[in-house]
């Protein structure tokens, strides 16, 4: 099923829509006994992991026990599923949305497709955090940060608006890295292939999907990582914080502004109008399930670290990135869009 010529029209001008986004008919109304949620990337990354596992959860602590419905819908790095849940989606709590990290900055920066307003998104929470780390395989020309300022290193990217994209795209202007990118990728699971196959050399990919779908690649020596980047050090990496290869003080603040949305970790939302008994229910329920032991075990075993953070920071969070000096946002907007 595709969407409909209404709702293709509404989004016709996000940038790089992809011409086979999932369905948005036939969603469940308020009091059904489904819940849907919308996934900004392919089957089998970071974000589609941290749905299905909360969807599997999720339903015990809503009225009705309502089953999870994933709906996998990526395109434009993210763009299109933020904007879909912020337009499109049905305002009576029975659809939610897992949205990119990054494209929470995109209306701050007049990035092409980010068509919401991400200070009025309803945000209900994150599971944890992000560190994000750009590794490369064992075999690539670049093995270290100063090789990285002299020779090329081929990474996988799935589209703007994403980490994948972004900070390698932006660090190359900032800093002078020479990252060579390579878009078509549906989500970092493919780009994982591709490593495989030796169709790229690396990515810039968040710490828990490398752990998560690729275990063994860090401690066995098969990729390294060239350096680390988030909204604060991760003391269990053993590679530099991106902060550090700055030069400038403007350097330093631009880099901050580039890495903010790691803090906003993988982040389910609402869409905006949702009734304030609706929004109240899904904010609770997100707060149990991420102290559900259950849960909690089932995360343990797929290699991902639950360190949640509530809806009300991450509307501060979010608050605090678009109050940044004017002078930051202008520098920065070339580089992210």
């Amino acid at each position: 099923m595709r969407f409909s010529k209404a709702v293709l029209g509404i989004l016709m001008g996000v940038a790089a829509l992809s011409p086979a986004i999932a369905p948005a008919a036939a969603q469940p109304a308020a009091g059904s006994k489904n819940l849907t949620i919308v996934v900004a990337f392919g089957p089998g990354g970071g974000y589609d992991n941290w749905a299905r596992l909360v969807g599997r959860h999720i339903g015990k602590y809503l009225p009705g026990n309502p089953s999870s419905i994933i709906q996998n819908m990526p395109g434009a790095g993210g763009y299109v599923a933020a904007s879909w849940i912020y337009n499109l989606a049905p305002k009576d709590g029975s659809t939610i949305a897992l949205i990119s990290r990054d494209v929470a900055v995109g209306p701050v920066i007049g990035a092409p497709g980010a068509r919401f307003d991400a200070l009025k998104m309803n945000w209900l929470g994150t599971p944890a955090t992000d560190t994000n780390v750009c590794i490369a395989n064992d075999k690539a020309a670049v093995q270290s940060v100063d090789d990285l300022t002299k020779k090329e290193l081929i990474v996988g990217d799935v589209g703007p608006g994403s980490g994948t994209h972004t900070y390698p795209a932006a660090l190359n202007e900032l800093i002078g890295t020479k990252f060579r990118l390579v878009s078509g990728f549906r989500s970092s699971a493919d780009v994982f292939l591709a490593m495989e196959r030796g169709e790229v050399d690396g990515i810039c990919e968040s710490l828990d999907s490398v752990i998560g779908k690729r275990p063994d690649w860090i401690t066995s020596g098969k990729v390294r990582i060239l350096f680390q980047g988030g909204a604060e050090v991760n003391e269990h990496v053993k590679a530099p914080f991106v902060s550090e290869l700055a030069k400038t003080d403007e350097q330093k603040a631009a880099i901050r502004f580039l890495y903010a949305g790691q803090g906003i970790g993988r982040p389910f939302v609402a869409p905006p109008g949702l009734p304030a008994d609706k929004l109240a229910a899904l904010r609770e329920a997100f707060a149990k399930v991420m102290v559900d032991p259950e849960f909690v075990e089932d995360a343990a075993k797929m290699k991902l670290e639950v360190e949640p953070k509530d809806g009300p920071h991450l509307e501060a969070l979010v608050k605090e990135i678009y109050a940044s000096p004017k002078e930051i946002i202008e520098k920065m907007k070339p580089l992210m869009q």
